[in-house]
């Protein structure tokens, strides 16, 4: 009778066979990498509207607003920062890169108005920004958050992929910062996860069902969204960009997320906590507040990551053999995500490390949502606990 151990090891390996061979290639990162793609010229530029929500940005939102004054946009493009009740000097900084930049006319600086009950900040800041260009009558929106810098083709290369695969949606997984330690051996496995998690040769399938995007760099149709009832319909969505881009695939729109290098976050994650709270602000969300799912996703955690480090070293030479098998083909597939941050390939091995260390952010994430400090950004706590009576 085979032992315990031989089966967990069996039931590893298993799991990481179908992950590298049946969950979409989501670790052949060069498929879906927009920088190295070619990009049609559309025949006709269309109108953009740039939309970035802002609160309390004063360490990166020059450079920020900077990059979007820089665009070479062959078309007509105007940006609107939204001032989402800052306390610190984020407008007025915004307004002097602007002015810097030679782009007053290009780039305005609006303060929302007082945040709507059952709105989350960011989405009522979009909406405030949306609804104060409605006589520009864009075709597309571009949303981008204030911590990321663009290169200067970043919406021409968005636009020219939209057009050419009529597209309602497009979204680009910026490159984060991997410089401390902290964030060399935990950034790179967020994008491996959530790559995992929203594999993007199935969200651009339009017969699968899976919906994804990257909330920070956004090219949205403005008729996808009418079509999809504007942001009033994921008004209190935590996960606000795999909401908007669940509804517009439901509506039938065509959707496609991809990487790049080029739009980078200023935004630098120095210690172990200022990841662990990264990880938590929505990770419980993901999980829809269950807590049966909360015990599932950390029991699979353990036994797809942890597991086959242990039964790596187990003394019977067969359940060694498979846990060893499991651990080189997680190492195999976290690969191309090392490379892609131009890290060395001694990271690989390590991701089980990360595992671990996401799986105690997941729980503490829930801990904070039971004591009603769920989803903690700038000072708001956006998934508070809901009470019944």
């Amino acid at each position: 009778m085979p032992s315990v151990a031989l089966i967990l090891a069996g039931l590893t390996l298993l799991i990481w066979i179908v992950l590298t061979f049946f969950r979409g290639a989501f670790w052949q990162l060069r498929a879906f990498d927009d920088d190295i793609a070619p990009h049609q010229i559309p025949s006709v530029w269309p109108r953009v509207v740039c939309v970035m929500p802002a609160r309390n940005e004063a360490e990166t939102i020059a450079r920020a607003v900077s990059s979007l004054a820089r665009q070479e946009y062959p078309g007509e493009l105007r940006a609107v920062i939204v001032d989402d009740h800052s306390e610190d000097a984020t407008p007025d900084l915004a307004r002097t890169a602007a002015q810097e930049a030679g782009a007053t006319e290009r780039v305005r600086i609006l303060r929302a108005e007082a945040l709507q009950s059952g709105w989350t900040g960011k989405l009522w800041a979009l909406q405030q920004g949306m609804a104060s260009c409605e006589e520009d009558a864009p075709e597309y929106f571009w949303f981008t958050d204030a911590d990321i810098e663009h290169t200067p083709d970043t919406l021409a290369r968005l636009v020219s992929r939209a057009e050419q695969l009529r597209l309602d949606l497009v979204s680009l997984m910026v490159l984060l910062q991997a410089k401390s330690f902290a964030e060399r051996l935990l950034i790179p496995p967020f994008l491996y996860f959530f790559l995992k998690l929203y594999p993007p040769r199935w969200i651009a399938d339009t017969k699968a069902r899976m919906a994804g995007a990257a909330g920070g760099c956004v090219l949205l149709r403005r008729t996808a969204l009418e079509h999809i009832g504007g942001f009033a319909a994921i008004r209190a969505e935590v996960i606000d960009d795999c909401a908007l881009a669940r509804a517009v695939k439901r509506s039938g729109g065509a959707i496609w997320m991809g990487l790049t290098r080029k739009s980078v976050s200023l935004r630098a994650y120095q210690t172990f906590g200022e990841i662990r709270d990264l990880i938590a602000r929505t990770a419980f969300t993901q999980l829809k507040y269950s807590s049966l799912l909360l015990l599932g996703t950390l029991a699979g955690m353990l036994l797809t990551y942890v597991a086959p480090v242990v039964l790596a070293f187990y003394p019977q030479p067969v359940v060694w053999r498979l846990g060893l098998a499991a651990w080189l083909l997680m190492a195999v597939t976290y690969l191309p995500t090392v490379r892609f941050y131009g890290l060395s390939p001694l990271w690989a091995p390590f991701l089980p490390v990360a595992a671990a260390f996401y799986s105690c952010a997941t729980w503490l994430s829930a801990v904070r949502y039971w004591l009603g400090r769920g989803g903690q950004w700038k000072g708001r706590a956006q998934a508070a606990r809901v009470t019944r009576s």
